[in-house]
């Protein structure tokens, strides 16, 4: 019959095996790293990356040798950087 299908069903048997938790076992810290610790983990290392990556990132990034001038000078400056560098394939716009 149609209702045996239905009460029989992988996803009706797999809710009702579902490993109920008391309060202890949700509200602990220790559970909440073991449970995650794969995760934690791989955010600790990713975090660990986009340091190096930043630190890399600031520290060997370009100088900018218009620093010291003002006004249509800078203009001049900032304008020739960004003429060499879409004459060199460096800048790309969307």
């Amino acid at each position: 019959m149609v209702l045996d299908g239905i009460v029989s069903s992988p996803l009706r048997r797999s809710a009702s095996m579902r490993r109920q938790f008391s309060k202890d076992d949700l509200g602990n810290w220790s559970t909440l790293v073991e449970r995650h610790r794969f995760l934690l983990t791989a955010l600790a290392v990713l975090a660990f990356l986009c340091t190096i990556y930043l630190y890399f990132a600031i520290t060997l990034g370009a100088t900018d040798t218009c620093s010291g001038l003002k006004g249509p000078e800078k203009t001049t400056c900032n304008m020739q950087h960004v003429r060499s560098a879409m004459s060199h394939g460096k800048l790309k716009f969307l």
